[in-house]
């Protein structure tokens, strides 16, 4: 049963039966929203490439990261299964990240997801965006964040997942920020460690 998540809000990563995820993913899904007025007939809809990324840390410290030009965490736990460049036709995922938290180093208590407008569209140009969590081994969808608004921003800091006791728990963010790249958005994500 998959929870709809609001912005701040957080589910623990354990199975119905008490045991612990063992491997999660992440998709993200965007479509470009369609343009407006005389010239939209003319030109059609514009291609975003919205990009997927992970930081992992340690602490407060950035330790590791994946993204579009670093498909797998140096410790091979954490991967990105390739970059789309347009978006999609609003179903499925259009970028994923693989989590196996069994493989994740015990000096990694944060991973954070981040979306950002590498081609530097404002989200008021993308619809139908969403991030959500499936147990990679089950295939079901455990949660849903759905992006809405729209919005000047070029980014967004979506969610982390952080361990809690012997176990993760996941946490929908939901913050607007500016940047194009992963990097751009280091600052704003301090705030949520």
């Amino acid at each position: 049963m998959s929870v709809n998540l609001g912005k701040g809000q957080q589910i623990s990563l354990s199975k119905s039966d008490g045991s612990a995820l063992t491997s999660v993913r992440m998709g993200l899904g965007w479509q470009a929203a369609p343009r407006k007025g005389f010239l939209a007939k003319l030109t059609g809809s514009r291609e975003i490439d919205l990009d997927a990324s992970a930081v992992l840390f340690a602490g407060r410290e950035p330790a590791d990261v994946v993204f579009f030009q670093h498909l797998t965490s140096d410790d091979g736990s954490v991967r990105h299964t390739g970059d789309n460049l347009t978006g999609g036709a609003g179903v499925g995922d259009d970028e994923t990240i693989l989590v196996d938290l069994a493989r994740v180093p015990v000096h990694i208590d944060q991973i954070v997801f981040t979306v950002n407008s590498f081609t530097g569209q404002t989200f008021a140009e993308v619809q139908n965006a969403f991030c959500r969590l499936i147990d990679e081994i089950t295939g079901q969808e455990l949660a849903r964040y759905t992006l809405s608004g729209g919005g000047t921003h070029t980014a967004q800091i979506m969610a982390k997942l952080y361990r809690d006791g012997g176990g993760w728990r996941l946490k929908a963010i939901g913050e607007p920020a500016a940047g194009r790249t992963f990097q751009d958005l280091l600052p704003a994500v301090a705030a949520h460690l």
